[in-house]
């Protein structure tokens, strides 16, 4: 149940109305035009292979893959991990529709108002941080800072920055005003306890703010730094309820539309690296918070592109950050690239160095692919004018060229290895066929039984076609289908049939419909799947309603599928039935089998009418 009870039906049409499912999976997943459907890579599972449909004609999606279904409003609640009453409000804002909560009693969790308090709270302590860096003398040294160092009154403004000034409960006294419970605040990670004596401090002072924001906009933390010297350089919130690192990119909310628009993203490994580069008018740009690149933020990404070019520093720790990120990438399906940034330099270093332009069309659309980041970080760790360090550095080079899938790709590596090591390009070839065709037999020869890769193999050779469907199942959900687009097939099925489908699923679903028809609604299948409470449910009806079904039909098929759905008990009394003899027989009861058998012959001849 999903307490959708307490919220109006009429406005939740009113959210499906102004809600394109369209639009709003597509700011979550890339999705590709296949005839009358959308495809995408389901967000809610990891794949390679899209399998992951929306169908705009009936405003509902359906992943074949794992069998996640429903309407935009059930889209929300699975993306954001909403309940039901969240994600319609969500979908509310989103297209201003006004919606007073309070009028409707709705029974919020002690959890989610906490939640709410404390993200409200960050939003007024970034107004406020803001507003004392751009008109208070307290915030002069702050905005002199910050210019110094190339961010613009115009970023300023866009990343919302702001000063902490020195004083120690600053945000304390505003928080109390405004009647916010403090231990929350604390909770939150805004104001920390006093150590020895009652009472709150602020958590941030006399510190440059950089708020946090999550992927709908909402500040949920912050970073702060010291202008001076002193330590911590940066001090950030700590995880909160709201605010947890592994699973946050920051800038997420502002550069999603320019990510849909050019297809791809660029990683950064801080959020100063963003800053710059959104001066440098790469709009785009997305940063970890200071930690390793995360399943979850490769997930978050592969919701909005299958591009991702990775610009981290270019010292030894980014590099290798790097190197670590990429496979996680590849195996999320992602396409990826890297931007090589020379000097050690990060990327704030490099756009205030040379430049916006020089940035963008130097290191970022002079990315190489993953392989040649690799052979170039392997290239500096070995010396090439010995014969040793030549043969180490060709082993080490093999590994990465000959798992390459093209063949054009391996060849130009290939090419390249020759002139640098010296050896014959066709000597290089054939090295990397025997590297491949060991690889190969690692991953699909031999009979070892404890090798993972020989059993996940025998397993699909030796598992059994899948089972097809009994006639009643298709013909209950073709009728279903066929009910779904049509009330005049409902009412005609509802008649001669009523609730007798043989599938639990399928009679709860019809009762539904004939609800749903009797209030005189007119078809519209997403609509309906707001009226269902129970997510199977929902899940069912989206599977069936993907169905090719006739536009036109006739009395005659309805008909073949009624008949053919009310013969199903019969047909399993007759089995019941042939059960039975054999235990009869097997007992020796001679007589009672010859009776059995008499009432076969007669549910028999009654199926044959």
């Amino acid at each position: 149940m999903h307490g959708k009870g307490l919220i109006p039906e009429e406005f939740i049409s009113e959210v499906l109305k102004h809600n394109d499912i369209v639009d709003v999976v597509g700011k979550y997943v890339h999705l590709t035009k296949q005839g009358k459907y959308l495809k995408g890579l389901c967000p809610f599972h990891s794949e390679k292979t899209p399998s992951f449909t929306v169908t705009p004609d009936k405003q509902i999606y359906h992943c074949y893959g794992c069998g996640a279904s429903g309407n935009v409003i059930h889209f929300v609640m699975g993306i954001e991990g909403y309940s039901f009453p969240e994600a319609v409000k969500q979908l509310a804002e989103d297209v201003s529709l006004n919606f007073q909560w309070d009028t409707l009693s709705m029974e919020r969790s002690p959890q989610h108002e906490a939640r709410e308090q404390i993200i409200e709270a960050h939003e007024l302590a970034a107004k406020l941080y803001h507003y004392i860096l751009m008109n208070t003398v307290h915030g002069q040294e702050a905005l002199a800072y910050l210019r110094e160092r190339s961010f613009s009154d115009k970023l300023i403004e866009q990343f919302q920055m702001g000063y902490a000034p020195p004083q120690w409960d600053t945000l304390v006294q505003l928080l109390m005003k405004r009647n916010f419970p403090l231990r929350l605040m604390e909770q939150g990670g805004l104001i920390s306890a006093r150590h020895q004596q009652e009472g709150f401090v602020d958590r941030f002072r006399d510190r440059v703010m950089f708020p946090i924001w999550d992927r709908n906009g909402k500040v949920v933390g912050f970073s702060g730094r010291i202008m001076g010297e002193g330590q911590p350089k940066y001090l950030n919130s700590p995880e909160t309820m709201v605010f947890n690192k592994s699973k946050l990119l920051y800038n997420l909310h502002q550069a999603r539309p320019q990510i849909k628009r050019t297809g791809q993203v660029v990683l950064f490994e801080g959020f100063a690296d963003v800053i710059q580069a959104w001066n440098g008018e790469v709009l785009n740009g997305v940063a970890t918070m200071g930690t390793a690149l995360t399943q979850e933020h490769v997930t978050a990404l592969k919701r909005l592109t299958d591009r991702v070019v990775i610009c981290f520093d270019g010292d030894d720790a980014g590099q290798a950050s790097t190197l670590k990120s990429v496979p996680m990438l590849e195996a999320g399906g992602l396409h990826v690239a890297v931007a090589m940034l020379p000097d050690r330099l990060d990327p704030d270093e490099y756009l205030k160095k040379y430049g916006a332009e020089r940035f963008r069309h130097t290191i970022l659309a002079a990315a190489v692919t993953p392989a040649k980041f690799q052979l170039l970080s392997l290239r500096k760790h070995h010396t090439l004018l010995e014969d040793d360090g030549k043969r180490r550095y060709m082993d080490e080079a093999m590994k990465v060229i000959a798992p390459i899938d093209s063949p054009a790709e391996r060849e130009m590596h290939l090419k390249e290895l020759s002139a640098q090591v010296d050896i014959s390009l066709e000597a290089l070839k054939q090295e990397c066929f025997e590297v491949r065709q060991k690889l190969q037999k690692m991953h699909y020869g031999g009979d070892n039984p404890d090798n993972w890769w020989n059993n996940d193999r025998n397993d699909k050779r030796s598992m059994a076609p899948p089972t097809l469907k009994p006639a009643y199942v298709y013909a209950e959900q073709r009728l279903l289908a066929l009910m779904f687009q049509d009330a005049e097939v409902a009412l005609y099925v509802e008649e001669r049939l009523g609730e007798q489908f043989n599938v639990d699923d399928h009679a709860a679903l019809a009762a539904y419909l004939y609800a749903y028809y009797t209030q005189g609604k007119e078809p519209d299948f997403s609509r309906f799947m707001a009226t269902l409470h129970d997510d199977r449910l929902e899940q069912t009806a989206a599977s069936i309603s993907l169905a090719e079904v006739p536009l036109s039909y006739d009395h005659a098929l309805l008909n073949d599928y009624i008949d053919l759905i009310k013969k199903v008990p019969r047909q399993r009394e007759v089995e019941s039935k042939k059960e039975q003899i054999v235990q009869a027989e097997r007992a020796g009861d001679v007589l009672l089998a010859a009776k059995i058998a008499q009432e076969i012959i007669a549910l028999e001849q009654e199926l044959k009418r």
